[in-house]
Order: structure tokens, then sequence, then C-alpha cells
């Protein structure tokens, strides 16, 4: 995989104007009609507040999204980053003020699929990565979801507030050079079909959750939970099966 789109790194270094680091950053596609369109539909329904802006984004957003079913709902003030890889299924919702960024330079993007709950000040997003979310899915607010290879949720999950899925990491062997100047790793993460992840969870890099586990609030997961356990704890441990 290429290095990820580093949004540090693409806006304080030296070569392209700053339009064209905007556009690279946030439209995600070249040409000055690509940048007219996502310009015209985020300044004239964005932010626009009630009935009226529910009723414009859902006629305006679809223009720059890759695919929309029916019925998908964008709350006020959604940021669409790279929008031409996103793909969402029907009634959706996308509550305020959550941010979906599919940033990459070859990577697929994000899909959502039907009937998914995003909850208000939640943020998904790429860096070069991929994140799959099933349908039925209900993610609380002020969540996170990172993704630097591929992440994926499975049908019917439940994940609470201010949980955080850390979908890659960073290199550290070199003492002698500065983390952030090592280069990132990145394995995924999969949740199960069916798995509850309780409020402030942190789920960490090549984790797999089996189907129908539960994950008890505060928790740290650092290896894999079988299906249809309960597991708490920092680093969280299987207190016991459901069957």
């Amino acid at each position: 995989m290429s290095k990820p789109m580093d949004t540090q790194d693409a806006l304080t270094g030296s070569g392209d104007s700053k339009l064209k680091k905007y556009q690279a950053l946030v439209v995600g596609e070249k040409g000055i009609w690509s940048l007219i369109k996502y310009e015209f539909v985020t300044l004239f329904s964005t932010w626009v507040p009630g009935a009226l802006g529910l009723v414009l984004r859902s006629k305006l957003y679809p223009v720059l999204l890759g695919s929309t079913g029916h019925g998908v709902v964008f709350g006020s003030n959604v940021v669409l980053r790279h929008p031409g890889k996103l793909r969402l299924k029907s009634n959706i919702v996308i509550d305020d003020n959550s941010v979906l960024d599919a940033k990459g330079s070859d990577n697929q993007g994000i899909d959502i699929g039907d009937n998914v709950f995003v909850g208000r000040n939640t943020i998904i997003y790429c860096q070069n990565g991929d994140v799959e979310i099933g349908e039925n899915a209900n993610i609380g607010s002020n969540c996170q979801i990172f993704s630097a290879r591929n992440v994926q949720i499975g049908k019917n999950v439940l994940i609470a507030a201010y949980t955080y899925l850390v979908g890659g990491g960073h290199i550290y062997e070199d003492t002698e050079l500065p983390i952030i100047e090592q280069g990132r790793t990145a394995s995924g993460i999969k949740i199960s079909d069916n798995v509850w992840l309780g409020a402030s969870v942190k789920v960490l890099d090549g984790v797999t959750i089996g189907e129908g586990a539960i994950i008890a609030a505060g928790a740290v997961v650092t290896g894999d939970i079988p299906a249809f356990a309960i597991a708490g704890g920092i680093p969280a441990k299987v207190i016991k099966l459901r069957k």
C-alpha cells in the first residue's frame, strides 16, 4: 500500500498552491468543475438548520457522493471529504456535526449499509484505508473510526458513545528518530455481526471481535475476542461466555 495521504504533510509541505492542496485533501477529484460542484453544495446546504436544511442536503449531497440510496438523512454541518468514495445505501441517518472522510490516493473509501445510524459528532475517517459498516449498525455520538487499511463493522452492531476504533499505528523502533517520521503500520479491525461495544471502548489495530461478543464500558481491546464472549478491563479479558 502506498504512503497514506497525510493532512499535516499536505498542508504544510511546499509545492502545490493552497487551492490545489485543498482540492486534493477535501474534494479528492481534479478539475475545476469538481471543485465548483463541491463548493456550491456545501455553501448552500451544509449549515442550513431545520427542515429546510434536511431537504436541501437530501437533494444536494447525493450529487457529490459515489452512490446514495433512498431515505438518507444528513444533519446540519455534516462534513464530506473525498465524497466520490462514499457509498451509502438506504434509510441511513448521519446526525449533526459528523464527518465522513474517505481520504486516500488508491483506497476504495467508505461503504455504509441499509438502516445505519451515525450519531452526532462522530468521525469516520480514512488515511488510504477503507471502512465497511453493515446494515442496521448503530454508532453512538462522539465516536471515532479510523482506518489506514480496513475496518469492518458487521450487521446489527451497537457502538456506544465515545468509542474509538484505532485502525492503524506508528512505527517506533528507532529511538534516534522522532516517531512521527518513522511511518505507520496498519493490520485492520474486524467487528463481527451482533457485537455490542460499551461506552468509551477502545479497539486497537489488528483486533477481531467475534460474533455476538459484548465489550464492557471503558475497556481497551488489544487482542482478539471470541464469539459470544463478555470481555472487559485494560487490557480487555474474557469475563465469561454468553453461551
